[in-house]
């Protein structure tokens, strides 16, 4: 049943008392806190949240039925509205007065349609008139005006996100005005019309809020439209458009986005995507305006990303006492027609007393979209891509949905492209800092590594270690290659510009090289000074290999030959069965026995007398280094 969707409600949601006649639930979009005021908060009033581990709980007052209430961000203030014309504001701060106090907003004859917290002390009442914006006092226990703009207000929309708050003006509601706070402040933008699907035959309100919503996508700060066509119109469905709203300039239509039916149609965003929920057929389909779509020379067309399906089944497990509990979940009605919708990613169900987060779920994506070139396009984009993209690398260079060569190499083209675009970046982050340059620039980030950013020891790890049994078979591979078509000078450029990342197996690849190519020696001890890696495990590694002379050489050079273990060099010489090694390793230690005791003679703790033995029967007892006395 489950199979194939790529939409799922949050395992972990909200969960509040259902909506009754003593129980009103109410939703702020700011702090995405969810509202339970049972007789008007005489009995209580529990407020919960997404990130909220514990619930506030408080009562308070019924001055009459409550028709909007919220905390200031932080949840230091709460404000209620329960009239047409104020909001009663009570503090939560510490030695703070408890009392209640009362604002009216300034507009004579006007009423409030709502208000909007747009920090932890400024306020904005949206009233049939205009626009108020104030900023509290709690000591004082009292408001003060800071601006007020006179506009003909249908009704208003809020985009926390972005601190925009919409208002529909004029008699068709289609001309938006939007306004813009920070720090203290409030901007008028740029007023923009929406274009009606048809001439409206009256002059009433034919823009409705339902058809609106503000989100951010990709950074931007987009008006997305909901536009139902009209039966006797060509098309073939409804659509949204994308109105971008930029703050230094006038809003522009740039996106079509083409549903392909007509019904009860509401929205969301979740991470960048346009996600369109269809109550007729109980389905949802997303959009990816980063994806290449159809320019007609004004705005780009987009078809739907993937086949609609629906959200996955939900269970909602069945409350009560202990031993009723074990009885199994109720599957959730999915589309509900109580299913009320919000900006980016909610959905609630006051009905059921739920608060979900809408996921994406990439993993049936992959099934879904067979072109592996915009399957990566759009995988990308998106926050928990790299798991995925890993395991379709995986399975593109196996057995039996092997691609073929050029898909490979599109695949790989995209992964590397994004990995290029964040050194580079990175690179002038650094550049920038080490110059100095950063000091006038407070704006200037480090670049971001995001789960699109893919390096070689992911590549390597989850994609290519499946092939071999050997660690770094790659890198073995490459430069392998390279000293066999004596291609010395590569080899250098790669190791300078890190192509090939450092590491200790890699080191010990480069030692081994040496009696091809005696520059590898040093190359392998500035890798390994730049690790600081412990010399004792490379000696070890080499060993193990069978480099008895590059482990001596590779200790001389760290200087950590005068207390390395003379039985563990002439072990490994004696099994490489090669007499000359043997000798030549024989003869250091004893000179170095001469050099630090004044005896060339191995002493009975560092247990030789098995290798002295073998060296007497191959060279004979002339051959052992004499006692130098003076």
């Amino acid at each position: 049943m489950s199979r194939g969707c790529y939409l799922a409600l949050c395992a972990r949601p909200v969960q509040f008392e259902k909506a009754n006649p003593v129980n009103c639930v109410f939703f702020d979009e700011a702090n995405k806190q969810v509202f339970a005021v049972r007789s008007g908060g005489a009995t209580g009033v529990v407020v919960k949240g997404l990130e909220d581990k514990n619930p506030i709980s408080f009562r308070m007052e019924d001055k009459g039925e409550v028709k909007c209430i919220k905390f200031s961000l932080g949840n230091k203030i709460l404000a209620v509205q329960r009239t047409s014309k104020s909001v009663d504001f009570l503090n939560f701060i510490p030695d703070c007065p408890q009392l209640e106090y009362t604002q009216e907003c300034k507009t004579k004859n006007a009423n409030i349609l709502g208000f909007c917290w747009t920090s932890s002390t400024e306020i904005v009442f949206i009233t049939d008139q205009g626009i108020e914006f104030y900023q509290v006092l709690p000591e004082k226990r009292s408001l003060k005006l800071v601006k007020n703009q006179n506009i003909n207000v249908n009704w208003y929309m809020y985009c926390p996100e972005s601190s925009v708050i919409l208002l529909s003006t004029t008699v068709l509601g289609n001309v938006l005005q939007p306004f813009y706070f920070k720090g203290g402040t409030m901007s008028k933008l740029s007023k923009f019309e929406i274009e009606l699907p048809a001439a409206p035959k009256s002059s009433k309100l034919s823009l409705s809020e339902r058809d609106i919503a503000m989100a951010t996508i990709y950074e931007q700060l987009y008006v997305l439209y909901l536009r139902h066509h009209s039966r006797t119109s060509n098309s073939t469905g409804a659509e949204v458009v994308l109105y971008h709203l930029p703050r230094e300039s006038s809003c522009k239509k740039m996106h079509i986005l083409k549903l392909n039916r007509t019904g009860k149609f509401a929205l969301n965003v979740v991470d960048n995507l346009v996600v369109v929920h269809h109550q007729d057929t109980e389905t949802s389909v997303i959009f990816d305006i980063k994806l290449k779509g159809e320019f007609d020379g004004t705005v780009t067309l987009h078809q739907l990303v993937l086949p609609a399906r629906s959200i996955q089944p939900y269970q909602i497990p069945v409350a009560g006492p202990a031993s009723v509990t074990n009885q199994s979940p109720v599957p959730c009605k999915l589309y509900s027609s109580s299913w009320i919708v919000f900006q980016p990613d909610i959905i609630i169900s006051a009905s059921e007393g739920y608060l979900w987060n809408l996921e994406v779920k990439l993993e049936p994506v992959v099934n879904l979209l067979p072109d592996k070139g915009k399957l990566m396009d759009f995988l990308l984009q998106r926050k928990e891509c790299k798991m995925v993209i890993l395991s379709v690398c995986s399975q593109m260079l196996s057995e039996p949905d092997r691609g073929t060569l050029a898909v490979i190499a599109t695949v790989f083209d995209k992964l590397n492209h994004e990995y290029k675009k964040y050194l580079e970046a990175e690179q002038s982050y650094t550049m920038v800092v080490e110059t100095g340059q950063s000091r006038g620039n407070p704006l200037l980030k480090r670049p971001v590594r995001t789960q699109a950013v893919i390096d070689q020891s992911d590549m390597y790890t989850h994609v290519l270690s499946v092939f071999t049994e050997k660690k770094h078979y790659l890198y073995e591979l490459v430069i392998k290659t390279l000293v066999q078509h004596n291609l010395f000078y590569m080899l250098h450029q790669f190791l300078q510009y890190h192509v090939l990342s450092d590491s200790k197996p890699l080191a010990c690849l480069l030692l081994s090289l040496e009696s091809i190519y005696p520059p590898a020696h040093q190359l392998s001890l500035d890798m390994l000074k730049r690790l600081s890696t412990a010399n004792d495990e490379i000696v070890e590694v080499l060993l193990s290999k069978h480099q008895v002379l590059a482990a001596l050489r590779f200790i001389r050079g760290v200087g950590g030959h005068d207390s390395i273990s003379a039985r563990k060099f002439l072990d490994a010489a004696k099994q490489a069965d090669d007499n000359m090694l043997f000798y030549t390793i024989f003869r250091f230690f004893e000179q170095r026995n001469q050099r630090l005791r004044g005896n060339p003679n191995f002493t009975p703790g560092e247990h030789c007398e098995e290798h002295v033995t073998f060296f007497k029967q191959i060279f004979g007892e002339q051959a052992l280094m004499k006692l130098t006395t003076f």
